[in-house]
């Protein structure tokens, strides 16, 4: 609890890296016809082989901080989607704080390992205007669970998490109600963690009924905006706050007709990295193990959980753990990483991108060294020179960055 605008960009490097990401799949043993078929696609049947066991429940973390939450979640990203599929789950969200910085490598590592991969972001609401920027860090903001639908919901996340950096920013980068209302499409929203506004509301008043229909009210306008988008989050870490406002938070589902679903806040992958977790968050909040004040959270339930784990949770809420399923199921993003889209420059005579770019290159070499004989005599370009000239034109041609630089000299002429 505790960028960039444009999805269509891919580095060298990251397509090196995704390309090594598959070559280790293709090594894994061959899948099965089922498999190949396309059979058991879904979050839910997917799972098939685990389901022999009377003990296995469906469900999809869809509530999940990375080292990138930074110095507070203490899983990488590799360890996560290995303990995904140790648990037999064929989907996986990354909801860092306030941040898409790990969604690329997400992306890409959990498509080269066969599980789909859920792109999200746990966003710092404004509890006003992200312009106003007074009151405590704790009033300033509460949590909201986003999760990208599609490639316009996984656009708009990255706009989001922007413009809460450029424009909201005090204490935690922020957005505000009118950013979600205007960048909600192709996204599915879950109310949050304690720290969400619908929770917090409830044991802040201490479930008064002022307190209940504020929190009313608060479901009321996302559903307003989202839709069947819009989900109430059930949690249970043991925390008394989060078993008290369960009851109340169920039943406003209930009486606005809004499904709820079963989240686990995941911080580390494993139940005994609980310790290591804490060390981070005192590295952040400047604090030593043996504070009694200081920031900390409650108990070691902030890992990934097995769907029979959350059922013992959530016992009352069985429905809601494998509605996790449901949503992972709606959520389809593909980015495509293997195009660029500089824009295109028309060279004339018919000349190609490449062509042009020599031509010019030669042109400008021969103006640049016409004083120089040992570089340009009579008009002829010395060897040394033409093979410079080659090697960096090569190097172009295969980074495909000839329009590019046409367009720069375009411009600058």
């Amino acid at each position: 609890m505790a960028d960039r605008d444009d999805a269509s960009f891919l580095s060298d490097e990251m397509e090196e890296d995704y390309e090594l990401y598959a070559e280790d799949e293709e090594d894994e043993e061959p899948a099965s016809a089922a498999e190949e078929s396309g059979e058991g696609a879904s979050s839910e049947g997917a799972a098939a082989p685990q389901e022999a066991d009377p003990d296995f429940v469906p469900f999809t973390h869809l509530h999940v901080h990375s080292h990138y939450s930074l110095l507070d979640g203490a899983g990488k990203i590799d360890g996560l989607i290995k303990r995904a599929k140790e648990l037999g789950m064929t989907a996986l969200a990354l909801t860092d704080h306030g941040n898409m910085y790990g969604a690329l490598e997400f992306y890409m590592k959990c498509e080269a390992q066969g599980i789909k991969p859920i792109p999200g972001y746990e966003a710092y609401v404004a509890t006003g205007n992200r312009a106003d920027k007074t009151g405590s860090m704790k009033d300033s903001n509460c949590h909201l669970t986003l999760l990208a639908m599609d490639e316009t919901g996984f656009n708009n996340l990255l706009v989001l998490s922007s413009r809460a950096f450029k424009e909201g920013f005090y204490y935690k980068p922020r957005i505000d109600r009118e950013l979600i209302r205007e960048y909600n499409e192709g996204l599915i929203c879950l109310s949050g963690c304690l720290a969400g506004e619908l929770p917090r509301t409830l044991y802040r008043g201490n479930l008064s009924p002022e307190a209940y229909a504020k929190a009313k009210e608060t479901a009321k306008w996302y559903k307003e905006v989202f839709g069947d988008r819009y989900y109430i989050e059930l949690q249970n870490h043991g925390i008394e706050e989060q078993k008290m406002v369960l009851g109340p938070l169920a039943q406003i589902a209930r009486e606005l007709g809004i499904s709820t679903v079963a989240t686990n806040d995941v911080h580390y992958i494993l139940r005994e990295d609980y310790e290591a977790q804490d060390v981070l968050l005192c590295i952040n909040t400047k604090s030593y193990r043996t504070d009694i004040n200081r920031m900390r959270m409650e108990g070691d339930q902030f890992y990934m959980r097995s769907g029979r784990e959350m059922v013992q949770a959530l016992p009352e809420y069985e429905d809601a753990v494998r509605r996790s399923c449901e949503i992972a199921d709606r959520c389809n993003v593909k980015l495509d990483l293997g195009h660029r889209y500089f824009p295109e420059f028309t060279p004339p005579d018919g000349l190609s991108a490449d062509e042009y770019l020599r031509q010019l290159c030669l042109a400008g070499l021969k103006r640049r060294y016409a004083d120089n004989p040992k570089r340009c005599k009579d008009g002829v370009l010395s060897d040394e020179v033409l093979a410079r000239l080659e090697r960096e034109l090569s190097v172009i041609k295969k980074l495909g960055f000839a329009n590019y630089f046409l367009i720069v000299w375009d411009f600058v002429r």
